[in-house]
């Protein structure tokens, strides 16, 4: 059966809570016709009524996160289950076009858009704030930012107690001071410490009742917080809090929670709004601009209406939202979201207890904080659940998909989509393309640049992603490798792609983001795009032929490995293991995290190098994996090599899925050359000699270089990229007339391509 492009798009803009619950229901029911489109910040969403939890050490960090590769992963593969998740920085709306607009790749279109992208602490009053100041804000990595500003703040001022002050005093500024304690001492020890608290109003945990506030007061007490109400901070700077009647508060760390205000990014969409900056909306959710879209959790704001900001209310819009959705989709009236008038409030004192409220009543018990937390590990639950769902049959989809396709010809995607396409791509020129897609003809004319041979690759692959911009860069790159080993420089492409059977619209937008991709790296190598192909089939594949110009020495190959030669590996290898994983929903945000980074990281900075060095030998390594692509060279060469094998760098999560026998359905073919390595029983457990099998997609370069130049190309590998380079072994005569490959221990750790918690890129969405 064929894959169908879904007709409609549906788009979540942030994944707070609101927009959390479409993504789960989309789990369980997909709707027909429609594809999910998620964009975060971050590949992980917090949950944060359990951030304070985390704080005082009730829950580990993972607890509290949605692992969003994993989620959408889950969802199903192929139309119409499949949602994708991009993390990108959002910039804009084009609203009459309904497309959501980026700073650094195509933009996407939308049939019905969701936006909850929370809200941001004000800073109004304030005339300037210093690194003093640590915003919650994005709680992905409060965390990590949190313990590494304790230690450097204690490290400058061991000698005394360290103080540290709270700005704002709402039911989330309250939570941080009564459970920050418990961080500080599994960050430092027991050190001496201060706390107090900043807040404008007299009162603390606004929005309660007397009673909660007095215990919450009480609680305070107890644990020494100095509470300064009824005063505004003015400024700060220097290690002191300058409070708008002339008093100063010392300290060294300012943790900022201070009430709700719209995000900047809201001031960019050209939608109404309050006199706070919030989206204003119908009762429906939907907003009182006669489009389709959706703004929920603090990001909206419901005309004529006085709900405050809160999560609770978040949630339960969730319900309406789903139902608006697909009643949107149909052209049928929208249901109307009620605020609920009276709900539980808990806040955690992280000692076990927990402040309560509802309807008049306050408490502050051990039992309450044990309702809490079950109310709060049952809702995440929900959405940590990554298990595959199966897809349900859809008739309509069956039925559109087994018609009759022709083939041959006939086969090809429309002429009017191919001709929207070129229109909206800036495509660079070229002076060496005499006849390119400014003039499109049946074929491009180029010369070849000031008479050198040309070098000429072809290479394309399935999309091992549902980004369709970031398979173009993959596509692009990994294409561009070959050439880039060869010394060549890329000065042309033409683009080979196979887009699944849907109608124009949706075909056009996938082949743009395609096509849009693939011309992000050709501008970065010098190329330009000057024709291809495009057909339909079962599944998006996309590839490119290189066209590129030697240089004026010699051309690279894969014989000019020499004896004494060290081989230096560019990347880490695993991309085969975690892209079959990522088909599993196995493989997690912070593993992709750095695996997206690794492929997109062009091979020709890393190929120049053969110019200011005694580089004679290398060569991509590609599907058939490092062994695959050594034993090429080493024939080649006539030489053999000894592999280090605990020198082998590995990208994050490879050893452990390896150890779960998660491996690329390409492997066992690649283990075809294990009769030419020598190997150990107890070497072939390893997981770093798995990974010599796994082929890699977009993979690094392996180079011979001579021991006396070792340190000189490391280091300036290091100054290119993030991604560090290992010396991985030696190239040694060979014993028999048959190259081969030894496996040896070698003497150091294993190298990662970024520390496992790293994150992904920041924008500017904060999701609610």
């Amino acid at each position: 059966m064929q894959t169908l492009l879904p007709t409609h798009d549906v788009v979540l803009l942030g994944i707070g809570h609101t927009n959390a619950h479409i993504l789960r229901m989309w789990k369980m029911h997909p709707i027909a016709d429609a594809r999910l489109t998620c964009i975060s910040n971050y590949s992980i969403a917090t949950y944060s009524g359990m951030l304070p939890g985390a704080l005082a050490g009730q829950y580990r960090p993972e607890q509290m996160e949605i692992d969003l590769v994993r989620l959408c992963a889950s969802v199903g593969t192929g139309a119409p289950a499949a949602a994708r998740l991009i993390v990108d920085t959002v910039t804009g709306l084009d609203v009459d076009r309904q497309e959501v607009m980026f700073g650094n790749r195509a933009s996407i279109r939308f049939d019905v858009l969701s936006i909850g992208i929370g809200s941001v602490p004000t800073r109004a009053g304030v005339e300037s704030l210093d690194d003093t100041v640590l915003a919650i804000k994005p709680m992905q990595t409060f965390l990590q930012r949190l313990e590494e500003r304790l230690r450097l703040v204690h490290q400058r001022h061991p000698e005394r107690p360290l103080r540290i002050a709270i700005v704002g005093a709402g039911a989330g500024g309250v939570e941080i001071a009564l459970c920050l304690p418990n961080r500080i001492r599994k960050t430092l020890g027991e050190i001496a410490f201060e706390l107090s608290i900043v807040n404008g109003r007299d009162e603390v945990t606004s929005g309660a009742t007397a009673k909660t506030s007095l215990k919450a007061r009480r609680a305070l007490a107890a644990r020494g917080v100095r509470l300064v109400l009824g005063r505004r901070a003015v400024r700060i700077a220097d290690g002191i809090i300058s409070l708008d009647d002339g008093q100063q508060v010392d300290a060294d760390l300012v943790l900022w929670a201070t009430s709700a205000v719209a995000p900047a990014l809201l001031e960019r969409f050209d939608l109404p709004k309050d006199g706070q900056g919030f989206l204003l909306t119908h009762a429906t959710l939907r907003s009182t601009r006669d489009v389709p879209v959706f703004a929920v959790g603090d990001t909206g704001t419901i005309e004529n209406s006085l709900t405050p900001k809160a999560g609770v209310y978040a949630v339960r819009q969730g319900m309406v939202l789903w139902e608006n959705i697909q009643r949107t989709l149909r052209g049928q009236p929208l249901e109307e979201y009620r605020p609920q008038r009276n709900f539980l409030k808990l806040f955690n004192t992280g000692d076990g207890r927990a402040i309560g409220e509802y309807k008049g009543l306050s408490f502050h018990t051990r039992w309450a904080w044990r309702l809490k937390n079950a109310i709060d590990t049952k809702f995440m639950a929900k959405y940590q659940n990554y298990a595959i769902m199966p897809m349900a049959a859809n008739p309509a989809w069956e039925d559109a998909a087994v018609q009759m396709r022709c083939a041959g010809c006939g086969g090809k995607v429309g002429g009017s989509v191919l001709s929207k396409v070129l229109a909206r791509l800036d495509i660079p020129s070229n002076e060496n393309v005499l006849l390119g897609l400014e003039a499109p003809d049946d074929a491009a004319i180029i010369r070849a640049p000031e008479g050198r041979p040309m070098t000429v690759t072809v290479d394309f692959f399935a999309a091992p992603l549902d980004d369709p911009y970031v398979v173009g860069r993959i596509a692009a790159l990994n294409s561009a490798s070959d050439v880039f080993a060869l010394g060549a420089q890329p000065f042309a492409a033409l683009a080979s792609a196979t887009i699944p059977v849907g109608k124009p619209r949706q075909q056009e937008q996938l082949l743009y983001e395609v096509l849009a991709g693939g011309l992000h790296e050709f501008r970065q190598m010098g190329a330009t795009l000057v024709g291809g192909h495009t057909i339909e089939g079962p599944q998006l594949t996309v590839g490119f032929t290189m066209l590129a110009s030697q240089g004026p020495g010699a051309p690279l190959t894969k014989a000019g490995l020499r004896v004494g030669d060290r081989l230096i590996l560019t990347k880490p290898l695993g991309t085969g293991v975690l892209l079959a994983a990522h088909m599993q929903a196995r493989c997690e945000a912070r593993w992709m995290d750095t695996l997206l980074p690794t492929m997109l990281l062009s091979n020709q900075p890393a190929a120049q190098l053969v110019n200011g060095f005694d580089i004679l030998g290398l060569t991509d390594v590609t599907g058939f994996g490092l062994a695959g692509h050594l034993l090429e060279m080493l024939r080649a060469s006539n030489a053999s090599a000894e592999l280090l094998l605990d020198q082998i760098p590995l990208l994050a999560g490879v050893g452990e899925l390896v150890s779960e026998g998660i491996e690329s359905t390409l492997g066992p073919a690649n283990r075809a050359v294990e009769a030419n390595i020598r190997v150990t029983e107890r070497q072939r457990r390893d997981s770093r000699y798995a990974s010599l099998f796994d082929p890699q997609t977009s993979g690094g370069l392996l180079l011979g270089v001579r021991e006396s130049q070792v340190d000189a190309v490391l280091s300036r590998l290091a100054e290119l990229s993030d991604v560090p380079a290992a010396v991985i072994g030696d190239v040694v005569e060979s014993v028999d007339r048959e190259p081969s490959i030894k496996i040896a221990r070698g003497e150091g750790p294993e190298v990662r391509s970024q520390k496992p918690e790293a994150r992904s890129q920041k924008s500017e969405i904060s999701d609610d």
